[in-house]
């Protein structure tokens, strides 16, 4: 029963925690930076394909749509009174 007990402690111990939420849905362009082969982090600041193109240029990186993107907040419009006609 102690070795169980062990397993289980070392277990729980060296489980690899839950990653969180990679893309920002605050903006709809990110750039993946790359570190290494399979290392890599994404940076989600920017509004426009051309902002983050500019910010990659020369590194080892590349523009990506979000597909996490919560759009824009749009406020209603009001309707237009007509003028009055003197």
């Amino acid at each position: 029963m102690p070795a169980l007990t062990m397993v289980t402690i070392s277990a729980v111990l060296t489980a690899t925690p839950a990653l969180a939420q990679t893309y920002d849905p605050k903006y709809p362009v990110c750039l993946q930076v790359y570190q290494g082969f399979t290392d890599y982090y994404f940076e989600c600041a920017y509004t426009s394909l051309a902002q983050c193109n500019m910010s990659a240029s020369g590194r080892a990186a590349s523009c990506v749509i979000n597909p996490y993107y919560a759009g824009a907040k749009t406020t209603p419009r009001r309707a237009r009174k007509p003028r009055p006609v003197y």
